[in-house]
């Protein structure tokens, strides 16, 4: 028997299209530290190129004929089937980045085909003016992949979609039936072609052990169809599935059916696990001694072994995602909405890194906080991640960055800040956040400074009861005001945003609906996304449903999935009724429309009013106490160093001369001007402001030095309108 040396890793189809999902790339890069050989490789990505060609329209067309039952919309695509095989293949190209100039191709009315998804289109010349070629033609283009997407759905394979395949067999499964039977049946268009791409990755990699990346409900049907095909041919394979699927839904699994497809299953971080696996594998460690890993025991029993006495590796010491051997050229960029925020999501390619392990608040009643991913918080320095960013540069060849985390904290991203600029690294990155309080004016201007371009996070319910109730730790009031620091500095905000909370009433729903409309109206954020409130197992409301007054429907003891609880809420509204009326207004007020309409034109039904006051994000905004430094604040300069420029000026008759500072930035030149012995501080002081590798000073060494030097307050520079040209362009009190 060969010794397990060499693992692949795959990600089955689909995540996104534009950017890998990261979990093999941080796999790999640990991997790396233990002179481990791996591979990996993205099966959604390929699917979806293999389908989107020329050749695989021509068989997908091939594949069917018309029937009765087809909706007009189907048999319109199918009858132009010639002008999207010819298109698609220049298409793709372009939505790889391949082919520029065949934006002004696809903007002409009339040269790619359109069906249904075409019906809705946005205002293109509202959306993009006339120089915006590149977006627009994007925008154009995945309406037109849309359209086929739906055409594959309706007539050829209803599983497919293009960021999920086969989603609802996997949703809430809590037992394994459905799935176990969809599995044995004959396999659909899709799944040939999983299993033909799978046999040419085994043929291309020789690998001993296959590790399955399940993220989401839409990647386990794919990956178990892959799982199936090897063990038939390739039966001397060991496959291992992990990621954040089976972290939150099969970690009670009972059903040893699920093992027919894979051998073994692997629950919260990978590292420790798999490398106790392969230890096992090649015979160094006995089975009682894998790390929270389930297999079947001798008597074939579902058991799982964690009886490993070896801690977790800290973050420090997993290694640097290691994205090469991925396709990285072939990524396809879209544009769903015409929206600069929400596109950050499917266009262009994002280096993900993640900052810290687990949430650093690990509160929300609603959130998995039991989980090992959330629960457990781990930091990073910045040193650390600075050189992961530099080495994930030079590995990929681009300077985009999403950085994943449950939650960023404020304090790692301030020093990561000031690390990037010290070292002048120049990259372009996003995160997810929690609103507090933090997230002052000049932390902003830092995080935009260091290439920060757009956040997202939980405005949830956008009620203080009910935001109290979630112990979110924020207010309605203080999202308003970080909302608005943050898009001052020029910083995207994306907001998550939740109905159907326990016990949440049609009023509070109307009025988060109003809070959110005039957050969009004053446009402190510019996208947001409604989810439904889902009780969750391993959330606090999930372990104790009567301390928040629902009620569960059903027990937690499942052979399969176990995540998802259905619930009633008796003290709660209806709260499905408004799910399309949230949906429609939150997709206009995303396409600039409808701030001033009335709330009542998006529901069918007649609502309450508004119980929120019509200017109070406004006043929100606006109800701000001036910010005094403090002993341990630091000041920072992000600008250019002055230059001294003489110059004469005329009092009573007399010239005097004198001479100001003058500032040059990339947009304006400036002049600084203050008594003569307040310049000299200035000019002598400001080097040691700048972000370099001496620390920099803090506010009350700013101060002593300007007291000990000038004899005076420094309060009198500070309040200066000559000195406010300064903090309103780069002059940091942090």
């Amino acid at each position: 028997m060969r010794p397990y040396r060499h693992i692949l890793f795959i990600t089955p189809p689909f995540t996104q299209l534009n950017t890998p999902y990261p979990a093999t790339a941080y796999l790999r890069g640990f991997l790396n530290t233990l002179d481990i050989s791996s591979d990996h490789a993205d099966l959604g990505l390929d699917v979806i190129l293999e389908i989107f060609s020329g050749q695989g329209l021509q068989q997908l067309f091939d594949s069917v004929s018309p029937l009765q039952e087809w909706s007009d919309n189907a048999r319109r695509i199918y009858h132009l089937q010639q002008a999207y095989i010819e298109t698609i293949t220049p298409v793709i190209a372009f939505l790889q980045g391949r082919n520029d100039a065949f934006a002004y191709n696809i903007c002409n009315e009339g040269f790619l085909p359109q069906a249904g998804r075409f019906e809705n289109m946005t205002d293109l010349e509202y959306a993009f003016g006339s120089l915006g070629i590149l977006d627009k033609a994007k925008y154009i283009a995945t309406m037109y992949l849309e359209d086929l997407g739906d055409f594959i759905t309706e007539c050829v394979d209803e599983h497919f979609g293009f960021s999920r395949y086969a989603e609802r067999l996997a949703q809430s499964a809590h037992s394994f039936d459905e799935l176990y039977n969809e599995l044995h049946l004959p396999p659909t268009y899709t799944d040939s072609i999983i299993t033909t791409i799978t046999d040419r990755y085994i043929k291309q990699y020789d690998p001993q052990i296959i590790g399955l990346s399940i993220p989401f409900p839409g990647n386990l049907y794919g990956g178990l169809r892959a799982a199936r095909y090897i063990k038939s041919r390739y039966p001397e394979i060991r496959i291992v599935m992990g990621g954040g699927y089976v972290n939150t839904e099969l970690r009670s699994i009972k059903d040893k059916r699920f093992f027919e497809f894979v051998d073994f299953l692997t629950l919260d971080d990978g590292e420790r696990p798999l490398e106790c696996l392969i230890r096992y594998l090649n015979g160094d460690l006995p089975v009682e001694l894998l790390k929270r890993t389930f297999t079947l025991d001798s008597n074939g029993e579902v058991t799982y072994f964690n009886g490993s006495l070896l801690p977790d590796y800290k973050q420090e010491l997993t290694g640097t995602p290691d994205y090469r051997g991925l396709p990285l050229e072939a990524y396809i960029s879209v544009i769903e909405v015409a929206n600069p925020m929400h596109k950050l999501w499917s266009d262009g390619r994002w280096n993900k890194l993640t900052l810290a392990h687990g949430c650093y608040w690990g509160k929300c009643t609603f959130c998995d906080i039991h989980l090992d991913y959330i629960g457990n918080y781990e930091a990073t320095t910045a040193k650390a991640l600075a050189d992961k960013i530099e080495t994930i540069i030079s590995q990929t060849g681009t300077t985009g960055f999403h950085f994943v985390d449950e939650a960023a904290p404020p304090a790692l991203m301030k020093q990561l800040a000031l690390e990037l600029l010290r070292r002048k690294v120049r990259i372009t990155w996003w995160t997810n956040i929690r609103f507090e309080k933090n997230f002052t004016e000049d932390l902003c201007l830092l995080l935009a400074a260091s290439g920060c371009i757009a956040v997202s996070g939980g405005l949830e319910v956008a009620s203080d009861r009910l935001l109290k109730l979630i112990d979110k730790g924020v207010t309605v009031a203080q999202v308003a005001k970080v909302a608005d620091n943050l898009t001052s500095a020029g910083i995207f905000v994306h907001a998550y945003l939740m109905y159907g909370f326990p016990t949440q009433t049609m009023q509070e729903t109307i009025d988060a609906l109003e809070h959110v409309r005039q957050l969009f109206e004053a446009n402190v954020i510019q996208s947001g996304y409604w989810h439904r409130f889902a009780m969750t197992a391993h959330s606090p409301i999930g372990k104790n449903p009567a301390a928040f007054k629902v009620r569960a429907l059903c027990g937690t003891d499942m052979l399969f999935a176990n995540n998802d609880l259905p619930h009633e809420d008796p003290e709660g509204c209806d709260h499905e009724m408004f799910s399309e009326g949230l949906r429609a207004s939150l997709f206009n007020y995303m396409n600039g429309i409808g701030t001033d309409f009335p709330l009542q034109d998006w529901f069918d039904f007649k609502i309450p009013r508004p119980a929120v006051p019509p200017q109070a994000v406004r006043q929100y905004i606006n109800d701000r106490t001036e910010r005094r430094p403090q002993p341990n604040h630091m000041i920072v300069w992000t600008g250019s160093l002055p230059v001294k420029q003489a110059y004469v000026s005329k009092r009573k008759g007399q010239s005097l001369e004198s001479y100001c500072l003058v500032f040059y930035t990339s947009t304006e030149t400036y002049t600084l001007k203050l008594e003569p012995k307040q310049l000299d501080f200035i000019y002598a002081i400001f080097p040691r402001l700048v972000i370099g590798e001496d620390t920099p000073l803090s506010w009350l060494q700013f101060k002593t030095a300007y007291e000990d030097a000038l004899g005076e307050d420094i309060m009198l520079l500070w309040n200066h309108p000559e000195w406010q040209k300064l903090r309103n362009r780069g002059l940091l009190l942090l």
